[in-house]
């Protein structure tokens, strides 16, 4: 069963919450919502749902307008970000509650209860009651009540974000798996770049209710439309530098300059906006095009395995994501390295002019 969205608009008390719409989503596919809290992702899910009515537009399931057709009309499932499953009923009960809802016979319930629970890895706990299980435990018992009843669309609004890092690497690779096998609809909300990557399939990247650009996802993030798009996919946010190309050669502020390489070589005399991603700059030189800048450290975040260091300079500043943990004292002096070829381009009105990894692709 084909979904699709047309041109449509949601506003609530006054406020715009979606802006003009327009999304198809086909059976079997895997589809990523990405965009930063308050984009637009759940407002869009609940659209799909049937749970709230587009101010204008359309929904279509299958061609036919259910924009008017409540949820529980529609063969939709929801997992959302907190464990909700019902805390009287054993994690059996819990899975069952759908089909029963449907008023299925028992056999056929019990089929697809087990069929489902050895498909998550919790048919040990098929008995136990969910305050019992641990955290991904829970939320296992939550995707197999919305995965058992067959649903023509499942949604999944954030569904890991509270789980430990190594359960969520888990769960994002079983779901790959299960929606393989499956030719259902399946939709995906994250606010986290790397999550849409490792996930795959097809990533609409969500800002302030619109839609900025929908794509294969390695695509969109080798190949984004816009700054908006670059930012948005990007974790920590993509590095801009404002920069001149005149007589061959590339000017950031009065003293950083370097020739047009064979990359740029199209690019015309005028103003740009260059980005680079925090993760490809480096500590030591690794190919003949890089650009050796010296910066001062303005702090060095440590996060778990990787450091961020936010570094500034009279002309720009720049974030530095590097594996491991790196001890810096602010205001230390620090020399990295920026990749020419892996410099994205945009205009001054932010659109793409010219991705390196197009190039590599082409």
């Amino acid at each position: 069963m084909s979904l699709s969205l047309e041109s449509v608009d949601s506003v609530v008390n006054g406020n715009l919450h979606l802006s003009q719409i327009n999304l198809s989503l086909q059976p079997g596919s895997f589809n990523v919502l990405l965009g930063r809290t308050l984009a637009g992702k759940t407002s869009l899910m609940r659209m799909m749902a049937g749970l709230d009515r587009p101010t204008s537009g359309r929904v279509l399931m299958d061609g036919a307008d259910v924009t008017g057709i409540p949820v529980q009309k529609r063969n939709i499932s929801m997992v959302y970000q907190q464990f909700i499953n019902y805390p009287n009923l054993t994690v059996r009960e819990n899975i069952a509650s759908p089909l029963r809802l449907a008023k299925t016979n028992a056999a056929e319930v019990e089929k697809r209860v087990l069929e489902t629970a050895d498909m998550l890895q919790i048919t040990p706990f098929l008995d136990s009651y969910p305050l019992a299980l641990s955290g991904g435990q829970q939320q296992r018992t939550a995707m197999a009540r919305a995965l058992v009843k067959d649903a023509s669309v499942i949604l999944f609004d954030e569904p890991l974000v509270n789980l430990d890092y190594k359960l969520r690497e888990e769960l994002r690779s079983e779901l790959r798996e299960l929606f393989k096998i499956r030719n259902a609809i399946a939709v995906y909300a994250t606010t986290e770049p790397n999550e849409a990557l490792a996930l795959g399939g097809t990533t609409t990247l969500l800002h302030e209710g619109k839609i900025i650009q929908t794509g294969p996802s390695a695509q969109v993030y080798r190949e984004p439309a816009n700054v908006i798009a670059a930012d948005l996919f990007s974790e920590p946010p993509i590095n801009l530098i404002s920069g001149q190309v005149k007589d061959n050669e590339v000017i950031f502020g009065e003293s950083v300059h370097f020739p047009l390489n064979q990359d740029l070589r199209n690019l015309t005399n005028g103003g740009y906006q260059f980005g680079v991603r925090p993760s490809h700059i480096g500590l030591v030189p690794h190919n003949d095009d890089d650009l050796e800048l010296s910066m001062k450290v303005e702090l060095a975040e440590i996060s778990g395995s990787e450091t961020f260091l936010h570094l500034t300079s009279p002309q720009f500043n720049l974030v530095v994501q590097l594996s491991g943990v790196h001890a810096y004292h602010t205001d230390a002096a620090i020399k990295v390295y920026l990749p020419i070829h892996k410099l994205f381009v945009f205009n001054l009105d932010g659109d793409m002019v010219q991705s390196p990894f197009a190039l590599v692709n082409a």
